[in-house]
């Protein structure tokens, strides 16, 4: 016998025809809200804000006590060096906040194949570089404001604390507004050199590490080579490159600012495209 089923009570009746095909501006929002939708995301981002305010308020404080024992005619023959280094003391957090940024921006990709969710993702959007470019630009928005609002908050309350001993800078003052801004732009860079490492090793532990020996490891050991050698490899080095731009007065920095956050791009653009390259050739 033949069972038959009427006309509008089989399954899927009444719904619409699907029309069209997932957009940028979906995608875009579906990313917005993943990633505020996990705990790691505001725990990481108020220990980016902790560890960087922390340790540059810490280092402004010391050094405040420390020229305010100083005899009175060695304060003011200081002062004028004291108040050129206000701006770089303050933002000295930098050096550890990049880590913190660096782990998220390895978890905000290297997430989605621990959980699975890389397959969902695909199978909403299809078009991978779409989405892999949507996932980028959200992370960098958010590593970017959260960079900003650190690096800004690390100067005013450094200089704060610098201003008991009158040596501390203004934003007016030549290099000082490039630096602390610059702050903000070097922590997003780190972030998204983080993430394109993630999405060419895929796991979290790999590309945290990775990131790590970039960052930080590989700044450590070049202080460990001849003097000869180093003059030529120090420039080179990922966090030397890209701390130029908040580095407002530091005899260390060997590329000009912008050449220097320039060539940290370049790094950053490297381990992405890469990225991308794989990530359209792989399975998910």
């Amino acid at each position: 016998m033949t069972t038959m089923v009427p006309v509008g009570r089989g399954r899927g009746a009444g719904l619409p025809a699907a029309r069209g095909r997932a957009g940028l501006r979906g995608t875009l929002r579906s990313e917005v809200t993943k990633i505020f939708s996990v705990r790691s995301t505001y725990w990481s981002l108020i220990a980016l804000a902790v560890i960087t305010i922390g340790l540059g308020a810490l280092f402004c404080f010391a050094k405040a006590q420390h020229f305010s024992q100083l005899p009175v005619h060695v304060q003011q023959a200081q002062r004028a060096d004291e108040i050129s280094q206000a701006t770089e003391v303050s933002l000295f957090g930098l050096f550890l906040g990049q880590l913190v940024i660096a782990v998220l921006g390895a978890l905000t990709i290297t997430s989605e194949y621990s959980t699975g969710m890389i397959r969902t993702s695909l199978s909403v959007m299809p078009r991978r570089g779409v989405w892999l470019g949507a996932k980028a630009a959200v992370f960098a928005a958010v590593a970017l404001v959260t960079g900003l609002v650190t690096s800004f908050a690390s100067y005013f309350l450094g200089q704060a604390i610098l201003s008991t001993q009158h040596i501390n800078s203004a934003l007016g003052q030549p290099g000082v507004l490039r630096a602390v801004v610059g702050g903000g732009l070097f922590l997003a860079v780190c972030g998204m050199l983080s993430f394109g490492l993630g999405v060419v090793l895929r796991y979290t532990a790999g590309a945290i590490t990775a990131s790590i020996a970039l960052l930080f490891v590989l700044y450590v050991l070049t202080g460990f080579l001849p003097e000869g050698w180093a003059n030529h490899v120090d420039k080179w080095v990922p966090d030397n490159a890209g701390s130029a731009i908040w580095q407002n007065a530091s005899a260390s920095v060997i590329f000009r600012p912008w050449t220097g956050f320039a060539l940290f791009c370049g790094y950053a653009a490297i381990a992405l495209v890469a990225g991308l390259i794989l990530f359209r050739r792989r399975d998910a």
